[in-house]
């Protein structure tokens, strides 16, 4: 990107990261277009990614910036892609990762598509993250922030969107990104981030249509009556409103059967899981078996495993370190150093 100018789209949220990539790359002196993605059909005023409060975050910070800023609808692409299979994993007893779909299917599939009708050579975003290229293949690699490295939510772009996308606060940490925002002038360079669910406006229950259940133990005896199978995931502790001497995991879900099973820490860890729904990265192809670290979700830290290839769409991982909650639904992502090597969509892990 150095020594060149390109015109780049810069798809900002409404906070710090996407702003401070806007004024980079400004700065930089390309040509720079700032899109809010219209993803909330609801539009309540809400502090959250691409609410209404955010898009007038996004359009304060453009117009300090002095770049043509757009709100595109992207609401029914939203609505198809990412909650409609929210609701549909949950209703089958799995918990998914909305801001993956939305990575691959909204953010750098239809995002990028308008990108290409504006003209334009590239996409950023505020990722913690980084793009290289080497051997002919575009990389995917961790941010230098470790706290905030955000990899694991982009293991699923296609080499495409990635030879598109461009991720200027890869090599920073919050900490510059936050003192950057306050030497641009941005109005959000002290803005808290949000943790919520983007399109959640009060209770994931009001997404389902709840109906009480069982609670058993490992044993099958039932100890319990559930509010609502949706309302859990595997792991969970809190919020069970049992009573047993010891502390009690939420261990398999059964929508089938409305059931819930509960045990202790040691009937949710496991060693092994499947996966499905691939997509490689630093490799051409499915790897032949291979020792890589593994992430089973976002907060958590990487392990040891080894994948074996089923078939084409699936895999093996096994761990050298049992793993606590291994959740159907969420994504496993594999590391070689910084390197994203791939990662798929959990289907089952054994207890």
């Amino acid at each position: 990107m150095k020594n060149t100018t390109n015109k780049i789209v810069v798809a900002m949220s409404g906070g710090v990261d996407s702003s401070v990539a806007a004024a980079l790359l400004k700065e930089e002196g390309h040509d720079v277009i700032g899109i809010t993605m219209q993803i909330w059909p609801r539009g309540g005023g809400h502090d959250r990614c691409c609410s209404l409060s955010a898009v007038e975050d996004a359009r304060r910070v453009a117009n300090k910036l002095d770049i043509p800023y757009y709100v595109m609808n992207f609401q029914e692409i939203f609505k198809q892609t990412v909650i409609d299979n929210f609701i549909s994993e949950y209703n089958d007893g799995k918990t998914p990762n909305p801001c993956v779909r939305c990575n691959q299917y909204v953010k750098f599939d239809a995002l990028l598509k308008k990108v290409k009708a504006l003209g334009a050579d590239h996409i950023a975003t505020g990722h913690y993250a980084k793009v290289e290229r080497s051997n002919g293949r575009y990389l995917l690699k961790k941010g230098i922030d470790a706290k905030k490295d955000q990899s694991y939510f982009l293991y699923s772009l296609s080499q495409e969107a990635l030879s598109r996308t461009i991720f200027p606060v890869g090599n920073l940490t919050k900490e510059e990104v936050r003192k950057l925002a306050k030497k641009f002038k941005l109005n959000v360079a002290d803005k808290e981030e949000s943790q919520e669910i983007c399109f959640v406006e009060g209770s994931i229950g009001d997404l389902f249509r709840l109906k009480k259940g069982n609670v058993i133990d490992i044993s099958g005896k039932v100890i319990g009556t559930h509010k609502g199978y949706q309302l859990y995931t595997i792991g969970q502790r809190r919020g069970l409103g049992i009573a047993r001497e010891k502390p009690s995991y939420v261990a398999k879900i059964d929508p089938k059967k409305n059931e819930i099973t509960v045990g202790d820490r040691g009937d949710v860890c496991g060693d092994e899981l499947t996966a499905g729904d691939l997509n490689w990265v630093s490799v051409q192809k499915d790897p032949s078996p291979m020792n890589v670290i593994a992430k089973i979700r976002y907060n958590t830290p990487g392990s040891e495993a080894e994948i074996l290839p089923l078939s084409k769409e699936k895999i093996k991982v096994t761990f050298r370190v049992p793993q606590f909650a291994v959740t159907p639904g969420q994504s496993v992502v594999f590391y070689d150093g910084d390197i994203v090597v791939g990662g798929g969509i959990i289907e089952s892990g054994n207890r």
